[in-house]
């Protein structure tokens, strides 16, 4: 019987080399395994400046055409020291043959989005589908997520968003390191 304090009878891997092996249809995004960490700008029209922030996100997958997802960041001063939380996310890419993806991404501010998109080698690029608001949510209408691994240990992010009124365009972007090494 599982006990909660063991290990999980079906971990995640978060490398190729991990058990258990990746599905064929992780294939084109097999780069994005493991734990990401660096810094980013953002910026929003009804933001009064743009902002440094910090950000880590981690892909895993149990051995099915599945990605896990998590990310989270957080605003820094001026001189790169930690401020506040900013941000939270988790969910889940589902592959599919064609180099389709499908993205269900929720956030404690109440937003669960589920986006679309394409995955090619080392890049995906996902387009909001459907957003569904809590009652108490901010309006949020659409994002655009696009991850590129521009060399085996850099991964780039950037993220459009429409939200508040305000039509889709340019909100975050960030340089990532595979593990957090600079």
């Amino acid at each position: 019987m599982f006990e909660p304090a063991q290990q999980p009878p079906f971990p995640d891997a978060f490398r190729p080399e991990d058990a258990p092996a990746p599905h064929a249809l992780l294939a084109p995004v097999i780069g994005f395994l493991g734990t990401w960490v660096g810094r980013g700008r953002g910026e929003y029209p009804t933001l009064t400046e743009e902002f440094a922030y910090a950000q880590e996100v981690t892909f895993s997958h149990d051995g099915r055409p599945f990605l896990h997802y998590e990310a989270r960041a957080w605003l820094l001063d001026i001189d790169g020291t930690p401020l506040r939380p900013s941000a939270r996310e988790s969910g889940w890419w589902r592959l599919q043959a064609d180099g389709r993806v499908e993205a269900l991404i929720t956030q404690p501010t109440g937003i669960a989005e589920i986006s679309v998109g394409r995955v090619g080698e080392g890049t995906a690029d996902l387009t909001t589908h459907k957003v569904a608001l809590a009652p108490t949510a901010k309006e949020v209408n659409a994002t655009r997520r696009r991850y590129t691994l521009t060399d085996e240990d850099t991964l780039d992010f950037v993220h459009d968003l429409a939200a508040v009124g305000q039509p889709l365009q340019h909100h975050l972007s960030a340089r990532l390191r595979r593990g957090g090494t600079s």
